[in-house]
């Protein structure tokens, strides 16, 4: 999936990750979309809960050779 912006979140544990997606999608327009790359496998649930918490659409997630990708769409 093509994303508007991509934040590389390798080697980087929580809460990291969701701090640096909430920066990035601060900067964005509604509507738009975000990839992040993590290869903390505990990303996945916190970006679920994120997502729940904040409004923004978890469109998509999967997980391949220890990297987990989470895709959002900004509100």
């Amino acid at each position: 999936m093509n994303a508007d912006k991509e934040l590389d979140a390798r080697g980087l544990n929580c809460p990291l990750p969701i701090l640096k997606a909430k920066k990035a999608l601060a900067d964005m327009h509604s509507g738009q979309t975000l990839r992040v790359v993590c290869t903390d496998a505990g990303s996945m649930r916190d970006f679920q809960a994120f997502a729940r918490q904040t409004g923004n659409e978890l469109i998509e997630q999967s997980s391949a050779a220890g990297e987990h990708i989470s895709v959002l769409k900004r509100r």
